[in-house]
């Protein structure tokens, strides 16, 4: 009995989340661009509303410590699996714009809760030992499941021939049916510690608000611009592009649980200045390529280096007092999406005369990231949250 309930563990609840997330949200970005073309006839005009309405709900992650106030986490993080999954499933039946503008914000609430949520629950059921391996783990879950999505879809689509319909269907039911037995078959973990249920900034976290903005930066402009030059300047189809984003997802399940046993054994401060020197270069070479192989390649390498950002959480973990994580969750998310709302529409001005600057624009982000990460100590723990004088508080101190 005690070996078959083992199974029912925070961590296997973890993994079985990493699992139903990518199968909704992988699944709607992978039909969505030539859905709203062939059946809703959008122009650049409607995917960019689109784009932006998906993003506002990751800019109010804030709120989630709001209804906090009368749901236990654990279960709002089904309910929002949940939702994400409906909001997937949905989107097969309203091939119109306000249709899909509403399928769409109903999804994004639910995937960016939900994002919030498990990052909130991961930092307090893992110790601070096991943290980087396991959160490597969850990272090579989600894209092992990624790779199984992809595979599926393309069966769907070219050998059976399934409407969109039932495509978005499909997945969006799979995530719900995984979010109801996770409801059914896993009891409520109780928290370590009571998390506190206001919105909470403090001044002893600065250098996590600092690195976790300009991570959301640099992410967006790898996400937006390096996807769209491999199209733009290169030619790259549409197959090929999916079969980029298979080779990422083959390298991260690879590597995601090695790179959590690196930052472990080598701190975040040294995980950290390895990735943004190696993105440093990425992004300048970004800017230089004339090579199509090249920039695949390119494109492959800079994935992998934002898989070390797991150093970030794990850094936030060390120095956090535990009662904070469900309202720092919710404002790392606010602080991220910053960027995702103002960078793409600021570069993408720059893009239309010199595409090169925006790269060399994540070029300087990832400078700004490693002179961050330098004031990062070598052991980070409450009191020592920085290398600053004056940066951080005394044990005896009550953190600001």
């Amino acid at each position: 009995m005690k070996q078959a309930a083992n199974w029912r563990s925070p961590i296997a609840l973890l993994i079985l989340m990493s699992v139903a997330m990518p199968v909704a949200f992988n699944a709607w970005s992978a039909l969505l661009n030539n859905f709203v073309v062939e059946r809703a006839a959008f122009t650049g005009v409607e995917i960019g509303i689109l784009q932006s309405l998906r993003e506002v709900p990751g800019f109010l992650s804030f709120t989630v410590i709001f209804v906090l106030l009368i749901l236990k986490e654990q279960t709002f993080a089904v309910l929002s699996l949940a939702l994400l999954g409906a909001g997937v499933a949905a989107a097969g039946f309203f091939p119109s714009e306000y249709g899909l503008y509403f399928t769409t914000v109903v999804m994004s609430i639910g995937f960016h809760y939900f994002e919030a949520l498990k990052q909130s629950l991961s930092l307090q059921w893992l110790s601070k030992d096991e943290a980087p391996q396991v959160l490597g783990r969850l990272i090579a879950v989600g894209s092992i499941t990624s790779l199984v999505v992809y595979s599926i879809l393309w069966l769907c689509l070219e050998i059976f021939q399934l409407d969109y319909i039932w495509n978005f269907a499909l997945a969006g039911g799979v995530c719900i049916l995984l979010a109801l037995f996770m409801w059914l078959g896993f009891p409520h973990f109780p928290a370590k510690t009571v998390q506190h249920k206001t919105l909470i900034l403090r001044k002893r976290y600065w250098l996590y608000y600092v690195l976790t903005f300009l991570s959301g930066a640099r992410r967006q402009i790898f996400v937006v611009f390096a996807a769209f030059l491999m199209v733009e300047k290169f030619g790259y189809s549409a197959s090929e592009v999916t079969l980029l984003f298979l080779i990422n997802y083959a390298f991260n399940w690879f590597f995601a649980e090695r790179i959590g046993k690196l930052i472990h054994h080598f701190g975040e401060r040294r995980a950290l200045t390895a990735e943004y020197i190696g993105l440093i270069f990425v992004f300048v070479a970004y800017a230089l390529v004339d090579n199509a192989s090249l920039a695949a390649a390119l494109y492959v390498i800079d994935h992998m280096f934002f898989a070390m950002a797991i150093a970030i959480s794990t850094y936030f973990q060390k120095i956090a007092d535990p009662k904070d994580m469900a309202s720092t969750a919710g404002v790392s998310f606010t602080i991220s999406h910053i960027a995702a709302v103002v960078i793409p529409a600021a570069l993408g001005v720059v893009w239309m005369t010199a595409p090169e600057l925006v790269f060399y624009c994540g070029a300087g982000f990832a400078v700004l990231s490693l002179i961050a990460s330098q004031f990062i100590p070598n052991q980070p723990k409450p009191g020592q949250e920085t290398l600053l004088m004056g940066g951080s508080t005394t044990p005896n101190q009550a953190p600001a």
